[in-house]
């Protein structure tokens, strides 16, 4: 019964090029005399109304027993099943518009997806030219798309205005086509901007930016649409520090936003020993830094905390994190090797394009050269991503089965990337006479990768890239290609990361998803500081200088009521408080209290920020969300506040023994006999690094008096301070 349903269904479809010169004058509805694409007709309709997407048939397992490709990556998989799947009843060659591909969409038949075409429109009339025409599948000759191009990049509309985007196909062969009925066009915020489906944008009512995603077969273009939160501001008064400040005042007039004042000493202080040491600063030195009257002691004082050796431990841990150096996964000994060639590389403030290199092409004994441990765990996929990831700021995750659902990323990109990692071997090793040796990590005389899906060997070609190779290690290529002075990916990778760190959230957000549809609140400035980092040959603290000598970075955190409505702060017109990290909040403690917090297997004096994996026991560090280095990803550092963080901080023993320490600070304080107003000054300075006002020094003093002694009194306030949100948050 079933061959012959199938007999049928193949005589029906040949019967169906008969059928097309008779329906010739219908043939009209589309390019006179063009025959239909499947691969450049056919394909978008069905993406432009959403058939192919994760919700629809583009689902893992599809919808209602029909499957497609998501946003139709495979076309000869579409291809089948819409021709021949089902037993080939999806189609009529009797009657195109009696197909069911046609009746549901168009609800003459029920649909679980609601009317997706009506009669009149040119999608339905293309499918039933294609139809007609015989249903012909993708070929070799079908046109390849070179560019999609999409005017204007930047659209800035008034509440209640309304603008045209256009796009415009560039095939490979020359020609080219609009686009105003093939390409699918969908608002990222349609509360701020909304979109119709010929690229008709008119401002929906809410205040910001919103990403117009414009898509035609495997590419993915945005345009930036911003609907100002007010008219432009003079900004008469600011004035720029560096190239920083003068792209944002570009930015506030456009946005219509205006700029806080900038912080006092204090603040700035405190801030820049917390985002670039990630310890507080001594209490000598607020008070010598408050005294200073010369003009540029900023700017001196920025140049100090870049020389301190906190900077290296710092950095170390926190590119630690990233590389996921844990010694449950690469041993002790690989782990140990590896963060001493990061404190070693950040205390000689290397060139990160040169780290970068010797990450992606290390070779030999991770015991011995601390790089090749990037190789020791994972496969070639792992190292694929985390290398995309870490290094490009590209989640390439998604790519692995299938093209990116929201970027011009395909399946084949992935496979392309990993072909530079698939002649990577690793190797056992007796030469350190340990049970079970080392491993060494070598490169094999051969080994491709090859497509999952087509079954093609792929040549190496990095993301964005041409095609480069290597006669003995490709990984040479894709470094020589990351590290080109000609190629901005690493550079804007890492000013937008270090942007991120010390602004809590990156011009591009989250840090390690840029992609065309997810466009920098400030491009401009982007691409300005991974310039001059090019210009710097990658001296990342001149990046850091750059960042904190700028305005910007020393604006007050309390935002102007006209910029509150930009809620996330998308516009740096303040500075953005942000919760100290784990490991810097325990240091913090111990600082204040005068305390060392003692690691089992490390000898005491290790801070947190020391620590060189994530295994060494401390509930604190896991409550408050340091990261399990699992994933090369900077959501894996847990940010969200929680009731038992707030119950450790308000009764946990933690902070009780530290405060009331025998050797600690108030002990000090009291064996010392120092003067209550004094005292106060010291427990201000070392956990909110200011001196206190009036007001808090006489009502601190009466609480003390009052308490049963100076022990307690002091004790109490330690706690109090500790416990307050501008100890715990960096501002």
């Amino acid at each position: 019964m079933r061959a012959s349903i199938r007999i049928v269904a193949t005589v029906a479809l040949i019967g169906t090029a008969a059928c097309a010169s008779a329906n010739a004058a219908a043939d009209r509805t589309t390019t006179a005399g063009q025959p239909v694409s499947f691969a450049t007709d056919v394909q978008p309709i069905l993406t432009k109304q959403g058939c192919n997407q994760g919700a629809c048939h583009g689902a893992q397992h599809g919808k209602g027993n029909f499957k497609l490709s998501l946003r139709g990556f495979d076309d000869a998989a579409d291809y089948r099943e819409i021709v021949r799947g089902a037993f080939g009843r999806r189609i009529s060659a009797v009657d195109p518009r009696d197909s069911l591909l046609l009746r549901k969409p168009t609800l003459h038949m029920a649909h679980q997806g609601g009317r997706r075409l009506t009669e009149n429109s040119w999608a339905y009339q293309t499918l039933v030219k294609w139809l007609r025409q015989g249903a012909p599948g993708p070929a070799p000759s079908d046109r390849k798309l070179r560019q999609l191009v999409v005017e204007p990049t930047e659209i800035i509309l008034q509440p209640g205005g309304k603008a045209k985007v256009t796009a415009k196909a560039i095939y490979e062969d020359g020609s080219s086509e609009v686009l105003t009925e093939k390409a699918a066009f969908d608002s990222q915020a349609p509360m701020v901007a909304k979109v119709d489906a010929r690229g008709t944008i008119e401002a929906a009512g809410g205040l910001g930016e919103s990403a117009v995603m414009v898509r035609y077969l495997s590419s993915v273009v945005a345009t930036r649409v911003i609907v100002p939160y007010g008219p432009a501001p003079s900004l008469s008064s600011f004035r720029p520090n560096n190239i920083v400040d003068r792209l944002w005042a570009d930015t506030w007039r456009k946005v219509g936003l205006s700029p806080s004042p900038v912080c006092d000493d204090a603040e700035f202080f405190r801030r820049i020993h917390l985002n670039t040491l990630a310890t507080l600063p001594r209490p000598e030195d607020v008070r010598a830094f408050l005294a200073d009257p010369s003009a540029d002691k900023r700017d001196k004082a920025i140049d100090a905390v870049l020389r301190r050796p906190e900077y290296a431990s710092f950095w170390a841990h926190k590119w630690g994190d990233l590389l996921l150096n844990n010694s449950q996964t690469v041993g002790k000994k690989g782990m140990w090797s590896l963060h001493n060639w990061l404190r070693t590389s950040f205390r000689e403030n290397r060139p990160m394009d040169a780290m970068i290199t010797e990450l992606i092409t290390a070779i030999g004994s991770p015991y011995q050269n601390g790089p090749a441990n990037f190789y020791k765990i994972g496969t070639a996929d792992e190292w694929t991503e985390s290398t995309a990831q870490v290094f490009l700021g590209v989640r390439l995750q998604c790519a692995r089965c299938h093209n990116h659902p929201y970027e011009s990323l395909l399946q084949a990109d992935y496979y392309a990337m990993k072909a530079f990692f698939g002649r990577v071997g690793k190797k056992g090793s007796q030469d350190f006479g340990l049970a079970g040796g080392d491993t060494v990590i070598y490169i094999r005389d051969s080994g491709e990768v090859t497509h999952p899906r087509t079954g093609q060997v792929m040549k190496p070609r990095p993301i964005g890239g041409a095609p480069v190779d290597h006669p003995i290690d490709r990984r040479r290529a894709l470094a020589s290609w990351i590290s080109s002075r000609d190629n901005k990916s690493l550079a804007r990778n890492l000013a937008n990361r270090y942007w991120g760190y010390f602004f809590g959230r990156g011009l591009v957000n989250p840090i390690d998803d840029i992609r065309a549809t997810n466009p920098a609140s400030n491009p401009q400035l982007l691409d300005a500081l991974a310039d001059d980092l090019i210009q710097h040959n990658y001296d990342i603290k001149s990046l850091i200088r750059t960042i904190m000598r700028s305005k910007v970075y020393q604006f007050s955190a309390v935002a102007l009521p006209a910029s509150r409505a930009d809620v996330e702060n998308r516009y740096a017109t303040h500075y953005s408080p942000t919760r100290l990290g784990a490991e810097a909040l325990l240091d913090a403690v111990d600082f204040a209290c005068g305390t060392t917090e003692k690691f089992k297997g490390l000898p005491k004096g290790y801070r947190a920020i020391d620590l060189p994996d994530s295994e060494y026991t401390s509930e604190f560090l896991d409550t408050f969300g340091r990261p399990r280095r699992a994933v090369p990803c900077e959501c894996e550092r847990s940010e969200a506040p929680t009731m038992t963080q707030a119950l450790l901080m308000i009764s946990g023993g933690l902070l009780n023994r530290k405060v009331s320490d025998s050797a600690g600070r108030v002990a000090r304080l009291v064996k010392q006999k120092t003067p209550t107003a004094r005292a106060v000054e010291e427990l201000f300075l070392c956990t909110l690094s200011r001196l206190p006002t009036a007001a808090e020094s006489r009502e601190a003093i009466a609480e003390i008096q009052a308490a049963p002694s100076p022990k307690e009194g002091f004790e109490d306030m330690l706690w109090t301070l500790l416990n307050t949100r501008e100890f715990q948050f960096n501002h």
